[in-house]
């Protein structure tokens, strides 16, 4: 522990032990145990370490009139510091738990502290803690502190009731395990003090079998009684302890190992088959719940390997542990009312209950209201319910809010019927798109072809968005099912009908564009006719959308054009052009997008123009003069752009574009700028040309950006630039690791590809590589002066992401070993400091390794100034200096690990915590000091 926060920590309990004295934020206190129990799982022991706690609890606990919060504090610090076997014995000897800290409640609640959940709340939590050890256990036991945990968990107060669930899951499950090791020494004290335990037979075989002390016996017994009665209680006022019995147990059953499991489950089965007869619809969801995840094997049984756990279910298929759970869920399912019927059918199917029938009954039941509303016949709803729950059923769909309701649930839950085995689910998944299909007409206004006895059912339905988008998403689900494919001309007709209904609301567009990419996703290469359709008819509706008055479908068409390109799986422009000829036709209408009035528009037409330039981008031809214009159109919103999206969509364009150039170019030579390219135009096309002389005005704009998103970006486009430099001296290992979390490595553009290195014995192999080259190249491209800018920015991901990239270039250029000397032509590369952002900072590093700028570029040395103004560079000549001297004295491994510290490293301490408390001490003695802010999360 530091020594700093040893001395603080007396003072610090004398402020907390004043009467009166709560501090402005409670979060303070919580993080104050944070660090007891960081301290208490490190080995510190607290209570010999800091004798000033124990002092404390006990000014707290004598107060007559103790701050409430403070009050539940010591409650957990208490728990904390008794966790552990030795602290806990140190507290007993001081009197500190038996009649101090843990008396009973009556004595809280006679001085008026009790209604306050806070208080309840801090001792519950403080029991929890102390529970780690067998001698906690008997504490509870001999303080009789079971009826009280059990009395707090049908509390009123949530919190509390679920802080005791807690406590007595935890006990039921854990102490199991931890009681058996004192079995003898517990028995000998309690046959000193006389006290005599009794048992029924299950629970002494529950302690017989588990090696378990009278103690864990007891409370077991205790529990399990408290659960039985709260399950039979009938009156509505106790309603309440029934639910939490119910929860009880869903705690318990899920963590539960034999033979444990199956006491309980004999000890509760008759009173779970009494609820399941009484037939109380509020409880009916929660019993399945219970039945649920007691009798299913899930991957908890085995959590290392998710296998089931063969002596569970020896357990579960025992009769001697009670009524089987088939019967009882059958029971359920034939008496449930409709809603309950549904809910439960999606509750076995999403809990993948093992039982087949069960399994079969549920996919009837959710395919049941499905076709009572489009009046199709499905196969395997003939026996999902009986005919009274039919009829209640039919009666319900007439009803608005209701039938809304079931239909959604059932839409949900579709998916899960294709994870189902063929002979659990008879129904073909043809037939269930064509009934959500058969839905969504239903819902644009067309009549069902054969409507149950009342017309209101899917009147209610008529323009329903809730059931649209639940059908389109089901159906996007379905898409990839086997089967599926049979209705694929007639789920086009159906979503073409949907992007063209103008009464279709913009939620509904945007799903029915996804759904549409989906199915065209997994559209067989062959249907030509199919496509040709698709196409003719997506050529009116997309031409009335992209002009639609409303700016979220604007933006949901122009998102659905740059994805639909994404899917086109060749790069040959005549193929791409054949295939997605709705793309070509609508590229004007995306540059038109570009001066959307509405910032995410505009972003989503940048994002799409990036997706689709493949078709007329492709190296060998020559830029038109509408490709040129979108260039100057695409730097003129990155200069003045208000908005932030469309100025990041902007960078993240181009290095897409530059990104797919390397792709398909891997051998040419690192481009340059435009006015060092002319003269190797001979071995670029147009295409390259146009892009690098606007490489080095998107590097600029974007590294002076204000927004730190945009700059990073930039830094993304840098790091392209880096790459395609640096391939060829073998530093793709730095460059492009499998670690993306690393800050040296940062996490590749989301839809921009990765250039492909230069392999061994190509053009770019590193004994034919010129490393001058390359870095003065980087350096006439500006890519230094924007790594050197991020470096210093404000914002640390732009720093964070700088300095990984310096260090790679850094590794590749200069020499490791300390003291040697770079290659002449690395050495003769110089950069000018004057007139940039950095230029002083640089310096200063400089002047305190020693390095001084030369006077002069030197002969032969290769260098860039980025005034712009070379004429007065040379009349000033002085302020330039190597870039292998900027590298190394820009320390960046210590940087690295500076930036790499959370952004309250500082602030966020124990010693910065605890002197944030202490100041509470001055405001109350000062009334005229101003409020403290504590230290929180």
């Amino acid at each position: 522990m530091d020594g700093e926060c040893v001395k603080l920590l007396p003072q610090l309990c004398k402020v907390l032990a004043v009467s009166g004295k709560s501090l402005p934020d409670d979060t303070s206190l919580e993080k104050l145990l944070d660090w007891f129990s960081g301290l208490t799982n490190l080995g510190t022991g607290l209570v010999e370490a800091c004798p000033c706690l124990p002092a404390f609890i006990s000014t707290v606990i004598h107060n007559a009139s103790p701050d409430p919060t403070i009050l539940s504090f010591t409650f957990k610090l208490t728990g904390l510091l008794a966790a552990t076997e030795s602290s806990f014995k140190l507290l007993q000897e001081n009197s500190l738990l038996l009649g101090s800290v843990f008396d009973p409640p009556h004595r809280w609640q006679e001085a008026g502290f009790w209604d306050d959940p806070c208080v309840r709340i801090g001792w519950v939590q403080g029991i929890r803690a102390m529970l780690q050890h067998p001698p906690a256990l008997h504490f509870l036991v001999e303080s009789d502190f079971t009826k009280v945990l059990l009395r707090l968990q049908t509390d009123t107060s949530l919190f509390v009731a679920a802080a005791a669930n807690d406590v007595l899951a935890h006990i039921l499950v854990t102490q199991s395990q931890l009681s058996g090791k004192c079995v003898d020494m517990e028995r000998e004290e309690k046959s000193s003090i006389g006290k005599t335990v009794t048992m029924d037979a299950d629970v002494q075989r529950l302690a017989l079998t588990l090696g378990s002390s009278s103690d864990y016996a007891t409370v077991v017994m205790a529990i399990l009684e408290h659960v039985k009665a709260s399950l039979v209680s009938k009156e509505n006022k106790e309603r309440h302890q029934t639910l939490q019995g119910l929860r009880l147990l869903i705690v318990v059953f899920g963590q539960a190992r034999a033979p444990l499991l199956g006491i309980l489950l004999k000890a509760v089965s008759e009173p779970l088959e009494a609820l399941v007869a009484e037939g109380h619809s509020q409880l009916h969801l929660l019993l399945l719940d219970v039945l649920l995840t007691a009798y299913s094997c899930s991957s908890h049984d085995n959590p290392t390997t998710g296998q089931h756990n063969p002596t569970r279910d020896q357990v579960l298929n025992d009769p001697d542990s009670g009524q089987p759970a088939d019967s009882l869920i059958s029971h359920m399912l034939d008496t449930y009312k409709p809603p309950e019927l549904i809910h439960a059918g999606a509750a076995l199917l999403r809990r993948d209950h093992r039982d087949l029938s069960h399994k079969a009954k549920a996919a009837g039941l959710l395919l049941l209201p499905l076709e009572m509303i489009t009046g199709l016949t499905l196969p395997g709803t003939q026996s999902a319910g009986s005919a009274e729950q039919r009829c209640s059923l039919a009666e319900l769909m007439n009803s608005k809010t209701p039938c809304i309701s079931l239909l959604c649930v059932c839409l949900t839950h579709a998916t899960l019927l294709t994870c189902t085995p063929p002979d659990v689910l008879p129904c073909p998944i043809g037939s269930l798109v064509t009934v959500i299909l058969s839905l969504l007409r239903i819902c644009s206004g067309q009549a069902p072809i054969s409507p149950i006895g009342s017309s209101k059912a899917y009147r209610n339905l008529i323009g329903c968005g809730k059931v649209q988008r639940c059908s389109l998403e089901a159906l996007t689900a379905l898409a990839v099912s086997p089967g599926a494919a049979e209705r694929m001309s007639e789920v086009f007709s159906v979503l073409i009908e949907y992007l063209d209904n103008p009464d279709s609301e913009p939620t509904v567009l945007h799903k029915s564009y996804q759904t549409l990419l989906k199915w065209i996703s997994v559209l067989p290469v062959p249907s030509s006719s199919i496509r040709d359709t698709l196409g003719q008819d997506l050529l009116s509706v997309v031409r009335k959308r992209v002009c639609d008055v409303r700016w979220e479908v604007r933006d949901s068409t122009v998102e659905f054009l740059g994805d639909l390109a994404a899917l086109s799986p060749s790069n040959d422009s005549a193929q791409c052009a054949s295939e997605n000829p709705l793309v070509c036709s609508f590229t004007p209408h995306l540059v038109e997008a570009l001066q959307d009035p509405e910032s995410y528009v505009r972003a989503s037409a940048i994002k799409a123009l990036a997706q689709t330039f493949t078709l007329g981008w492709q190296q060998g031809a020559a830029p038109s003069q509408q490709q040129t214009a979108l260039v100057k159109q695409l730097l003129d919103i990155l200069s003045g752009d208000t908005e932030g999206f469309p100025r990041r969509a902007v960078i993240r364009y181009f290095s897409s574009w530059f990104s797919l150039w390397s792709q398909n170019a891997p051998g040419l030579p690192p481009p340059r700028s435009s006015s060092s390219s002319s003269s190797s135009s001979s071995s670029s096309s147009s295409s390259p040309l146009l892009l690098t002389s606007s490489v080095g005005s998107v590097l600029s704009l974007g590294s002076a950006d204000l927004d730190w998103e945009v700059k990073v970006h930039t830094l993304e486009l840098a790091r392209l630039l880096l790459h395609r430099a640096l391939s060829p001296l073998g530093a793709s290992a730095s460059l492009s690791g499998s670690d993306a979390a690393s800050p040296r490595q940062p996490a590749p553009h989301p839809y921009a590809v990765t250039g492909q290195w230069a392999g061994p014995g190509g053009q770019g192999e590193a004994g034919d590589a010129d490393p001058g080259g390359a870095l003065a190249g980087l350096v006439e491209q500006g890519v230094l002066a924007v790594l050197l800018s991020g470096l210093f920015d404000c914002d640390r991901p732009v720093a964070l992401k700088a300095c990984g990239l310096l260090m790679d270039l850094r590794d590749a250029v200069c020499p490791t070993p300390a003291g040697a000397a770079p290659s002449a032509a690395v050495a003769a590369v110089t950069c000018k400091l004057q007139g940039c952002s950095w230029g002083k900072e640089v310096e200063a590093l400089l002047e305190r390794a020693g390095v001084v700028a030369n006077g002069s570029k030197g002969e032969g040395s290769k260098g860039c100034d980025w005034t712009g103004d070379e004429e007065e560079e040379e009349e000033e000549g002085g302020g330039s200096v190597r870039v292998c001297d900027v590298l190394r004295s820009l320390d960046l491994d210590e940087r690295l690990s500076v930036l790499s510290q959370s952004s309250d490293h500082v602030q966020n301490s124990p010693l910065s915590l605890l002197q944030d408390i202490l100041s509470i001490g001055d405001r109350h003695a000062d009334p005229n000091s101003q409020e403290v802010i504590v230290d929180c999360y």
